[in-house]
């Protein structure tokens, strides 16, 4: 059984990707509208009956603002951490709402998903590694540094929505002020381009069949510009950037890989 991705919204205004199976799918993030996220299903020609639960990466607006006319409207389970969930703001019906904890695989029907801890200045922030017979889709955004268990997780990827959310130079003479700039670049906002780069040039597996740069900058970095950075190193792999205007085209993954990794747990600490 193969898998279905697609970004719906991938930047500050906005963050949902949608990753599915032929018979049910997850979205990690809700991040635009109810009927913003409905519209786009439509226009790809994916059912919102598919949909089965939402995994919530941490508490920031631009994850979250979708999540509550989502969730009651459709009646989904909403994976969210319990300071995430406080943090938030979020009220939520009671019994749709399920905590996860870091390295443990929830089952969504033939997907698995799995949660680990990330550097951003979030209260219990997460990446996400989301499974269906072998194939594996990585969601690696809002992070501040690539940390040895991302670059773990990466390595074991057929397909992954890395963010790039800055050039380092166009942040640097850039309008921001001072303080945003060290929010950014401090080790616990995003990751820039070159950070991007290295992720992929050096731990790309060689079954790695597409790569969505996500959650770009507006004001810090420019589309082109990144896609011609990676596509000079992406060999067999698809680049695409995921829009924060609309959503990206539907991709298929279906590939066969070496058999999984076990990884041990990071010390939580780290991310403190």
């Amino acid at each position: 059984m193969s898998l279905f991705i697609t970004s719906l919204n991938s930047g500050s205004n906005g963050n949902c990707y949608y990753i599915g199976n032929d018979r049910e799918a997850i979205l990690v993030d809700a991040g635009i509208s109810c009927k913003e996220t409905e519209k786009r299903m439509r226009r790809l020609g994916l059912s919102m009956d598919k949909i089965k639960a939402i995994f919530i990466s941490h508490e920031h607006t631009d994850h979250i603002k979708g999540v509550q006319v989502i969730s009651k409207k459709y009646q989904l389970p909403v994976y969210i951490t319990n300071d995430t969930l406080l943090n938030g703001g979020l009220t939520l019906n009671e019994q749709q709402v399920l905590s996860f904890q870091a390295y443990v695989p929830v089952q969504i029907g033939d997907i698995s998903v799995t949660a680990f801890p990330k550097f951003h200045d979030a209260a219990e922030p997460h990446s996400f590694i989301v499974a269906c017979n072998e194939i594996r889709i990585g969601v690696f955004t809002d992070i501040g540094a690539p940390c040895e268990h991302l670059i773990k997780h990466f390595q074991q990827c057929h397909a992954a929505f890395l963010e790039a959310n800055y050039d380092e130079q166009m942040l640097e003479q850039g309008r921001y002020p001072y303080y945003l700039k060290k929010r950014i670049r401090g080790g616990h906002g995003h990751l820039s381009n070159t950070q991007a780069l290295e992720l992929f040039k050096t731990h790309k597996p060689a079954y790695m069949s597409h790569l969505l740069l996500s959650h770009l900058s507006k004001d810090n970095n420019n589309p082109e510009l990144v896609l011609n950075l990676f596509n000079q190193h992406a060999g067999d792999t698809k680049i695409i950037v995921a829009s924060r205007h609309e959503e990206t085209e539907v991709y298929y993954i279906s590939q066969a890989t070496p058999p999984v990794v076990n990884i041990k747990p990071l010390q939580l600490s780290m991310f403190n």
